[in-house]
């Protein structure tokens, strides 16, 4: 039999599927490094990187003049990262997509529910690890909202500095729970 297998690496777990010309299914195994990945890159959140990059060594007088330029580019990063993530999780087969949304929480919106009985650990699994590299991309970006709020409050430069690398993360962090997500549009039930 023919087979071929992606894997996608994380920093506390990986993700690979193992296709065959009979069947596909999903692997779950720990590691700390990607290894091989599709990556989907947005131009919007590229842009939004390239201009954070160049705003870390803005002066005072160039921070005032192009604050409102520098969270318009943010805001269009993170929408554009808000409609991948929820077109791919759009596409999730019902059983992974159940799975996920019971484990989340009542702080994001969310009703908690208990796990189905007959669901298969390995979804469970899958759905956790992607739960969890939201919940830290969530984390990253409020973090970072709150520090260029507080940097326009102070008209802090050094804070607004620190604003920038933390946006840069959550976006890095966004993109790693995409592509984690992104492994489910493969995964067919073995049934």
């Amino acid at each position: 039999m023919v087979g071929s297998t992606s894997v996608l690496m994380g920093e506390e777990s990986c993700t690979a599927i193992h296709k065959t010309s009979a069947n596909l299914t999903l692997d779950i195994c720990a590691t700390t490094r990607y290894v091989q990945v599709a990556v989907r890159k947005l131009s919007q959140v590229e842009e939004a990187k390239a201009l954070m990059t160049k705003a870390v060594n803005w002066s005072v007088f160039k921070w005032v003049l192009e604050k409102r330029r520098v969270r318009e580019t943010a805001d269009a990063a993170n929408a554009a990262l808000d409609k991948l993530n929820h077109y791919i999780k759009s596409r999730w087969k019902r059983e992974i997509a159940t799975a996920y949304q019971n484990l989340a929480k009542d702080g994001r919106g969310w009703r908690a529910q208990s796990p189905a009985p007959d669901c298969d650990p390995q979804i469970l699994l899958f759905a956790k690890q992607v739960k969890d590299a939201d919940d830290a991309a969530h984390r990253a970006r409020v973090a970072a909202e709150n520090a260029f709020d507080k940097a326009e409050r102070q008209l802090s430069t050094e804070l607004a500095r620190e604003g920038c690398r933390q946006a840069i993360h959550s976006w890095e962090l966004q993109e790693k729970a995409i592509r984690i997500a992104e492994t489910a549009l493969d995964f067919k039930s073995k049934h």
